[in-house]
């Protein structure tokens, strides 16, 4: 209740809170002080870890703690205002929230004119700042500076902190005691009469904010063992507090702005927190509303009837639409692209197709949802959060659609399959890109499969997929699976993977194997380009080199060839000559003893009419003279009588 000494004009020396205010400055001039100085202490704290270790835990909690120490300070400025001025009003002494002052001594020398004026302008200022209310001005300071350290230290990228240490358990010892001597400051505020002290109650709300920051940090420093980030996140979320009180006073503070100046009136407490007046237990936030109606407006909502009776019937109400919410949950309707799994009592019914079904209401009857034909793409890598973005149907392609080998696709992952190496076992590494569709199967079973058999129908399709591919790749080589055809070996793939999942019972079937890249890593490529190109090479020079060796092979197979010829048919003619001279001699041995001599003679005149046929003969005989014609003397031609003599007569003629 306020009062107006101009109108009313009562006793205010008897009035209780006016003959307190002179102690109540003074307790709120100390607590002022002291909360002022433990922010400044705190947030230099912060300031100073923050420099070091920007990451620290310590830096969030000091300037959270910080924060709400400076709107405790704000908070009993605001109080020690009114304080101040009932104590002015029936004369007492204030106590100053300043921690010294400054006198002038009447011996000091006369002010110059430039310092007369700084102060006729300081004067100045200081009215003009009273007139627009300078408790707005100075809770909406303190409320922004409040603020602006929440904000410095708001983040979530903090790691998780450090194990509790000899630090940590010394931290959340002096803030346990800290917090035990401000909940006996809160208990004593709020057991405070308010026709003694209004603003007490006000005060022991942002008291017990205080105290619920503290208690938080507390947990943050004791549960913090360097693995669990929810201390750290924890610590952050603390300033939330802060922050809402002090965006509530900062809001306070600038409506009141607009608030006629009533200098003779007695003030409110401006720092007043709805916000801290939920702080309590049990929460009552509709009785705070019902007194807020009621002191500002006149409002007592006990006194309407309207609001009885909804007390009254809002029990009964709520249970009966509760019930026919619960009886509702039996009502399922099934999408066209689903079908559902009734469940009684957890077993297994029937398959819902697409429409709507009565059951038993939750938790005696449950539906669960299964595809109805929906194709489905799944990527053997695995991650779902890198799948391609979609492109625009106008815009360029996507980076998907990049086949070259130089390019790595999110959807790829690397695969061992087997290599040679100069007749010696090998490994390489090749990147595919293989997909697979499917979807589930269009009969009940296989929903009941799908469904019962396994947890995760996609998971349960990589595992076996990524299986098969080491198998199947395992056999293979790089230039083999490079060179086949990429329908062959996703049709391979994919029979592998179908029979593997009916022998599991999955209710799945593969509409289609995708094999869309198969190359060397992207890093590879060149290199691989480049022994592609060397091995191309040398392939060709051993070609070329096999194909020289072959031809001088085969001119050297000729060779000996026509020389066993040569020497084959040689032989088989020295061979017939001999025959044919063993023949002619056979038959003159033949003839010879059976003419004799006469043979002999035969023979010799056969052989000399030869030789003389092609000879040109010249005989020479001395008894011939040059005028007689050539005579050729046949005596010594005759067939000897004698042998002996025969051979002892010399010959008369002469072949040249």
């Amino acid at each position: 209740m306020s009062v107006n000494p101009a109108n009313t004009n009562p006793d205010l020396h008897e009035t209780p809170r006016f003959q307190q205010a002179a102690l109540h400055t003074r307790r709120l001039a100390r607590l002022v002080q002291g909360a002022a100085m433990g922010a400044a202490v705190l947030w230099l704290g912060a300031l100073f870890i923050g420099v070091f270790n920007p990451t620290s835990q310590w830096v969030v909690l000091l300037a959270m703690n910080a924060a709400a120490l400076l709107l405790l300070a704000a908070a009993g400025r605001s109080a020690w205002a009114v304080a101040k001025w009932r104590a002015e009003r029936i004369g007492h002494g204030v106590q100053r929230l300043a921690l010294w002052t400054a006198t002038r001594d009447p011996e000091d020398p006369p002010l110059s004119v430039l310092e007369r004026g700084l102060l006729r302008i300081g004067l100045a200022g200081q009215r003009q700042l009273q007139r627009l209310g300078s408790e707005a001005l100075w809770l909406a300071s303190l409320a922004s500076l409040a603020l602006l350290i929440v904000a410095s230290a708001w983040r979530f990228d903090l790691p998780a902190p450090t194990a509790a240490g000899q630090l940590h358990w010394f931290a959340a010892g002096v803030l346990a005691f800290v917090a035990f001597g401000l909940l006996v400051v809160e208990r004593h505020q709020v057991n405070e009469n308010p026709a003694v002290w209004p603003e007490a109650a006000a005060l022991a709300a942002q008291t017990r904010l205080l105290v619920a920051v503290q208690l938080l940090s507390i947990a943050c420093l004791v549960f913090a063992d360097g693995e669990r980030l929810w201390p750290a996140r924890l610590a952050v979320l603390t300033g939330l507090l802060p922050a809402a009180l002090a965006i509530e006073l900062l809001l306070r503070a600038i409506f009141s702005v607009f608030s006629p100046r009533r200098p003779a009136q007695e003030p409110a407490l401006l720092a007043h927190s709805m916000l801290c007046g939920l702080l309590q237990w049990p929460p009552r936030p509709l009785a705070f509303l019902r007194h807020e109606l009621h002191q500002r407006f006149g409002i007592d909502l006990r006194q309407v009837w309207a609001f009885d009776f909804m007390r009254r019937a809002a029990l009964p109400v709520l249970g009966l639409v509760a019930l026919v919410g619960w009886l509702l949950t039996g009502v399922t309707e099934v999408a066209m692209n689903n079908r559902g799994i009734y469940e009684r009592f957890g077993n297994p019914l029937e398959v819902w197709q697409p429409g709507l079904h009565v059951g038993l209401p939750w938790p005696l009857g449950k539906v669960l949802v299964v595809d109805n034909g929906q194709v489905h793409e799944l990527a053997t890598t695995g991650d779902a959060a890198l799948a391609d973005p979609l492109a625009a149907a106008e815009g360029p392609a996507p980076a998907a659609a990049n086949r070259l080998w130089d390019a790595s696709h999110i959807s790829e992952n690397a695969q061992v399959i087997a290599g040679d190496d100069g007749g010696r076992q090998n490994f390489q590494i090749v990147n595919m890109d293989v997909r697979f569709i499917y979807r589930i199967g269009l009969s009940d079973t296989a929903a009941l499969a799908a469904t019962y058999h396994s947890t995760d129908v996609a998971v349960l399709l990589r595992n076996i997929a990524n299986r098969v591919l080491v198998r199947d790749f395992a056999s293979r080589s790089l230039d083999g699976v490079l060179g086949a055809e990429r329908e062959a070996i996703g049709k391979d793939i994919g029979t592998a993977v179908q029979a593997d999942l009916d022998r599991l019972d999955s209710g799945v079937e593969i509409l289609v194997t995708s094999v869309e890249a198969i190359h060397p890593p992207a890093g590879a490529a060149n290199a691989y380009h480049g022994v592609q190109a060397a091995q191309i090479t040398a392939q060709a020079l051993i070609a070329r080199d096999r194909g020289k060796a072959a031809e001088q092979h085969s001119q050297a197979r000729l060779q000996a060839t026509s020389l066993d010829h040569q020497a084959t048919a040689s032989a088989h003619e020295t061979e017939t000559r001999a025959r044919i001279a063993e023949l002619r001699f056979n038959a003159e041995r033949s003839a010879w003893q059976q003419a004799g001599q006469a043979f002999i003679l035969e023979q010799y005149l056969d052989h000399l009419g030869k030789g003389l046929g092609k000879a040109n003969s010249l005989v020479i005989d001395h008894r011939l003279t040059a005028e007689q014609a050539p005579t050729l003397d046949l005596r010594s031609y005759s067939f000897p009588l004698d042998a002996a003599k025969s051979a002892s007569r010399p010959d008369q003629e002469r072949a040249h």
